[in-house]
C-alpha cells in the first residue's frame, strides 16, 4: 500500500500542502477550522510525517521524551495521557519512560542518554540537584515538572507547575469553611524527596492561621510515600493514637483513597464524621463512594505550555511558568 503524503491530505481538504505541513510541523498559521479538518483527515487517511526527512529538513525530529518516577500512580499516568494527546495535536510523538526514583536513571534520562535525537526532554525528577544540571548541555531543551523540581530552575532549564502553597491553602480553607475544626494533614514527609509534602504542609498551616485554628501536631500523619498504602496505614496509625479530627487534608487522591479505606474499614461516616479532601484530581476519585473533593493541576494547561516552550525557535532563559489550580468540589 503507496504511504500516504502530505498532497494526499491535502487533496482531501481542499487547501495547499503548505497549509497541511503548518499543522503538521507547528509552525505559520492556520485556522482553527482548515485545522480541524486538517487533523481529521490525517487520521482519517493514516498519514505519519517522516520524521527522517523532517530531521534533514528542518533539524527537528519530532520526538519528546516524557519522563517520569512511577506510571503505577494514577497521577503519573493521567499526565502521560494528557501530554501524549496534546502533543499528537502537534505531530508529534512522544516517548515514555520510567525511572523509579532512581538517580542513575535521572541523571542518564535528563540528557536523552541511550535516546534517538530529541527536541526536548520533560522530566519529573525525584533526586535531581541543581549542580546536576549546572554542566548539562542546553540541548535537548528541559522542561521539569512536579515539585521536587521547581527550585532547580536555571539558565536553561524551564519549570512548569501549579502554586502548591496557595493550592493547599484553598483545600484546608475549604474545610474550614465547611465547619471542620480538626483538620489532619495526611502527607507530611521529612526526609527523602520532600519537597510535594513541605509545599502542601505549608499551605495548610497557612489556612489554618488565617483561620485563628492553633496548629496541633497530634494530627500530622506522616508517610513514607504518596500512595494508597501508606494513606490507609497513615490514618490507620492517627486512630490508634487517640487523636481527634473531624476532617483530613491528604496530600495527593492516592492517599485520599487509602484514606478511605481504613475509614470505612473502622465504621467511620464520611463526610459526617470526617470529611476527606485529596490532592490532583484523578478520574477515579470521581467515581469513590463516598466522595471527596479534590485540587485538580491544570494538567492540560500545563501540557499546551510545556509544548509552547520546546516549540519556541528563539529559546528564552529558564523559569518557572505557573498554571492554574481548580478545587474540584465533590
Amino acid at each position: 500500500m503507496a504511504r500516504v503524503t502530505l498532497a494526499d491530505v491535502a487533496a482531501r481538504v481542499g487547501v495547499s500542502a503548505k497549509s497541511v505541513s503548518n499543522v503538521v510541523n507547528g509552525t505559520g498559521w492556520v485556522g482553527a477550522e482548515v485545522r480541524q479538518r486538517i487533523l481529521a483527515a490525517i487520521d482519517e487517511l493514516g498519514y505519519r510525517p517522516n520524521l527522517a526527512a523532517r530531521q534533514l529538513r528542518n533539524g527537528r525530529s519530532g520526538l519528546i521524551a516524557l519522563v517520569l518516577p512511577d506510571l503505577r500512580e494514577p497521577y503519573f499516568a493521567e499526565f502521560a495521557s494528557s501530554f501524549v494527546s496534546a502533543a499528537q495535536t502537534r505531530a508529534l510523538t512522544v516517548l515514555i519512560a520510567q525511572t523509579d526514583g532512581d538517580r542513575d536513571t535521572e541523571l542518564a534520562m535528563m540528557v536523552g542518554d541511550g535516546l534517538p535525537a530529541l527536541d526536548g526532554i520533560v522530566m519529573s525528577p525525584l533526586l535531581l540537584t541543581a549542580a546536576d544540571l549546572a554542566d548539562r548541555p542546553a540541548t535537548p531543551p528541559l522542561v521539569l515538572i512536579g515539585e521536587q523540581a521547581e527550585a532547580l530552575v536555571g539558565p536553561t532549564v524551564h519549570h512548569v507547575g501549579i502554586d502548591n502553597v496557595a493550592a493547599a491553602a484553598a483545600a484546608t480553607s475549604t474545610l474550614i469553611a465547611d465547619g471542620r475544626r480538626r483538620i489532619a494533614a495526611v502527607g507530611v514527609q521529612e526526609s527523602g524527596p520532600s519537597a510535594t509534602s513541605h509545599l502542601r504542609f505549608e499551605g495548610y498551616l497557612r489556612a489554618l492561621a488565617a483561620a485563628g485554628i492553633a496548629p496541633d501536631d497530634s494530627l500530622y500523619a506522616p508517610v513514607d510515600e504518596f500512595n494508597r498504602a501508606a494513606g490507609s496505614v497513615a490514618v490507620e496509625r492517627l486512630i490508634a493514637s487517640g487523636a481527634r479530627f473531624d476532617a483530613l487534608f491528604c496530600f495527593s487522591d492516592s492517599l485520599a483513597l487509602g484514606a478511605l479505606y481504613t475509614l470505612a474499614s473502622r465504621g467511620i461516616d464520611v463526610p459526617t464524621q470526617v470529611q476527606v479532601m485529596g490532592f490532583d484530581g484523578i478520574e477515579e476519585g470521581g467515581f469513590h463512594i463516598p466522595t471527596f473533593s479534590t485540587v485538580g493541576h491544570g494538567t492540560e494547561q500545563a501540557a499546551t505550555t510545556i509544548l509552547d516552550i520546546l516549540a519556541d525557535p528563539t529559546p528564552s532563559p529558564g523559569a518557572h511558568h505557573e498554571v492554574p489550580f481548580t478545587l474540584i468540589p465533590r
